[in-house]
């Protein structure tokens, strides 16, 4: 009887022990992968769901870039499970490209989408970050929750009459409207049943899923609204973590400029014992660290500035014992130029710097570049993205090219590999 019973347990660990192969886990300020230490150079890589719903061509561009990824050593793409709502704005992921086009219904074709590049990503044994929704207009996101839910349009950031300060209102209501956080507990719960459709496995089974993010660079909008912004995203960690007991879960945060430079909320959030690791985002021209073309006179402020704001959220990972990812960091090509044939050294420079910053830290489990735009090319005389256009790593409201790594930009792939073939 003993035997039987000593069988029974040993089949259970073993059973136990290959449920958990390849999933990335978390050490104190360490990753690892099956007691392994595991760390990064990754890339944002958005729209990479949205490929395999363009047909044959769009799964030919697939494979061919994710095989580029992984021949230089980035092997960890950050990346949006899906948009949000019908619209007729043109800065915007189009109609056709939504995931959940209204409330509660959900495009099989776009989740098929997110599917297949699953797939082929746990074919090269590369890992995903999936961030649910987004703060931001460009894929619908928590606006458009409001706007079903009677709060009128949200105020796009490309059309007359926007402001700051009206935007900041406008998202700040979300976190008390119940049925938009309903409704968006309902497409976190259909997305994390999933099961996928080419080979079977339970989303919440893939170690070709790294983590789940709650939402692209989560901010509370109006101080008076700090408290529910907190509760709300404690709420949300929790019930992913009911549902899914494999992968980790982070915030998206951009860190201490997203709460108003509190840096009490940034902790707050992270101390949540649901979230395994924190993030943050560094994005000199849009903090205004230098003006117009002139990076090169601002290049020693954008290096001091970028130093010290990282420093600051290492001293928080050490202070929880949570490792830190610098998911989100970018810069334009020299001069600003969206041309495929201008140079980007200053942004040559900065990866650089950056990545060997980050590796001086040993909390600092990864660096995700923004953004990955592969094969596609920016359009001459055009600025914004246009239905039809090859997506690229500048979302739909932003200059395409601006801030673009492409496969041929083969001086910052110099850079790249330097620490990406290290890891």
């Amino acid at each position: 009887m003993k035997r039987i019973f000593f069988m029974a347990l040993l089949a259970s660990l073993t059973l136990h022990s290959f449920a958990q192969s390849g999933f990335v886990k978390v050490d104190g300020t360490k990753f690892t992968i099956d007691g392994k230490p595991y760390r990064y150079i990754g890339a944002n890589y958005w729209y990479g769901g949205l490929l395999a719903t363009n047909g044959d061509k769009g799964k030919t561009r697939l494979k061919s870039e994710l095989d580029f990824l992984k021949k230089n050593g980035v092997t960890n793409l950050r990346i949006m499970v899906g948009a949000e709502g019908l619209t007729t704005y043109p800065y915007r992921t189009p109609s056709e490209k939504a995931l959940q086009p209204q409330p509660g219904k959900f495009d099989e074709n776009i989740m098929y989408g997110l599917d297949y590049l699953l797939n082929e990503m746990g074919k090269r044994n590369m890992k995903a970050v999936l961030h649910f929704t987004n703060t931001w207009d460009w894929s619908g996101g928590l606006g458009q929750y409001l706007q079903w839910n009677g709060y009128g349009e949200q105020p796009y950031s490309k059309y007359g009459g926007y402001t700051w300060d009206k935007n900041q209102s406008y998202v700040a209501q979300f976190y008390t409207c119940q049925k938009c956080m309903d409704e968006l507990d309902a497409y976190i719960k259909y997305v994390l049943h999933r099961k996928n459709s080419i080979n079977g496995k339970k989303y919440t089974d893939d170690p070709a899923v790294m983590a789940w993010e709650i939402i692209n660079e989560p901010r509370p909008m109006m101080q008076n609204a700090v408290p529910a912004f907190e509760a709300w995203m404690k709420h949300v960690s929790a019930l992913v973590k009911s549902i899914d007991h494999n992968h980790l879960l982070t915030t998206g945060s951009e860190g201490q400029i997203a709460s108003f430079y509190d840096m009490n909320i940034f902790k707050a959030i992270h101390a949540d014992k649901n979230i395994d690791y924190l993030t943050i985002h560094i994005w000199p021209k849009n903090w205004g660290w230098f003006k117009d073309t002139s990076i090169n006179v601002s290049y020693h402020t954008i290096i001091d500035s970028a130093t010290a704001y990282l420093n600051r959220h290492v001293q928080i990972a050490q202070e929880l014992n949570k490792p830190l990812v610098l998911e989100e960091f970018g810069l334009p090509r020299d001069s600003q130029s969206f041309s495929i044939n201008s140079t980007t050294n200053s942004r040559d420079h900065f990866y650089d710097f950056m990545f060997g910053l980050a590796m001086s830290h040993p909390e600092i489990g990864g660096c995700n570049i923004w953004a990955f735009s592969g094969t596609a090319r920016p359009i001459p005389g055009q600025v914004f993205w246009k239905d039809g256009d090859e997506f690229m790593g500048d979302p739909g409201g932003e200059e395409q090219g601006l801030n673009s790594v492409f496969d041929s930009d083969n001086s910052t792939w110099q850079v790249i590999r330097k620490y990406s073939l290290k890891n």
